[in-house]
């Protein structure tokens, strides 16, 4: 924000000079806060990703990993289940902390947009809206093409990588 914002925000009268003065400095905390939604995003996959990588249960799941050949069998009927469940968990445990990093951004991004895309494909018509709701994957996709569209924004390592090169 520069010095000539400021001072219009502040000579503006009443509560608009108060909004445009709040506007002004939140705008300074957006790299800050991108960061934060990037690394949330990243600990919530991660947190789906480890007890597949680990074998171990998660909530109401006893083994992750079986349930996840499963739905890539059944559910979507793709060949290779087994492997790709195990790519799935790769990109849910390394692909997420690389992303909590920012580090191949938009790569990582955007394969969890396409992981997405599949789950909600998977899901949509067994999966109500009210009931463990189908919400969560859409949301998460729609928030993956928004960062592979984005990067890694000015807390990440591709930006240290980017000046170094």
């Amino acid at each position: 924000m520069t010095a000539n914002e400021l001072s219009v925000a502040k000579e503006l009268p009443g509560w608009r000079g108060r909004l445009a003065h709040f506007n002004t400095r939140m705008t300074g905390c957006e790299p800050m806060l991108y960061a934060v939604l990037r690394v949330a995003f990243a600990v919530v996959l991660f947190t789906h990703g480890l007890p597949k990588a680990l074998g171990v249960s998660h909530g109401s799941m006893a083994d992750p990993m079986a349930g996840s050949i499963n739905l890539i069998r059944t559910a979507m009927g793709l060949p290779f289940a087994p492997q790709l469940a195990f790519l799935v968990m790769l990109l849910e445990t390394g692909g997420a902390l690389m992303l909590g990093l920012g580090l191949c951004t938009r790569a990582m991004a955007l394969l969890f947009a396409v992981e997405m895309a599949a789950i909600s494909y998977a899901l949509g018509p067994t999966w109500p809206w009210i009931d463990r709701g189908i919400e969560y994957p859409v949301l998460m996709g729609v928030l993956a093409l928004y960062m592979a569209g984005r990067g890694g924004g000015a807390y990440a390592l591709d930006r240290g990588i980017a000046k170094r090169l």
